[in-house]
């Protein structure tokens, strides 16, 4: 089953209609790479119609969230960046504090502090939320030249 048809059968499930501006909304998110702003997607969306606001855009942002279509993270600059899920599913985040690269890891490279979490502290983690903060290769070593990339 593919997000589209899985996010449309959740709608169904529950009740909502899938409108014109939902379906444009997430066709834009699959012709996207990685990760976007709120502002960025509805450049996007407005470009192809002028009938959805950006209010639209964050609602049908926060269904396609609760639906795990979408995820999202704050990279600490104060602009939340959403990214498609798709079939591949939730993942780690890996976020340069140098450079604000964000990189996508499998869940599984966490599952052993999620493990010592749930055993020592009784707290179990969601690691499809997971972000974690620290310096990508390239500036770790040094060869970035400190330059900001987008997300």
């Amino acid at each position: 089953m593919s997000c589209e048809e899985n996010f449309f059968k959740q709608l169904r499930e529950r009740g909502f209609r899938l409108t014109p501006q939902r379906e444009i909304v997430l066709s834009v998110m699959h012709k996207m790479d990685g990760f976007a702003t709120a502002d960025e997607i509805y450049e996007r969306v407005h470009a192809v119609t002028s009938s959805v606001d950006i209010s639209t855009v964050y609602r049908t942002l926060g269904l396609l969230q609760e639906f795990r279509v979408v995820t999202s993270l704050d990279p600490g600059d104060g602009q939340r960046r959403y990214e498609l899920l798709g079939l591949g599913g939730p993942h780690l985040h890996l976020i340069c504090r140098s450079c604000g690269e964000v990189q996508g890891a499998e869940l599984e490279s966490a599952r052993a502090l999620a493990d010592h979490l749930r055993g020592h502290y009784g707290f179990t983690a969601d690691l499809a939320r997971l972000s974690i903060s620290g310096l990508c290769q390239a500036c770790a070593t040094g060869h970035n030249g400190g330059t900001m990339t987008s997300a």
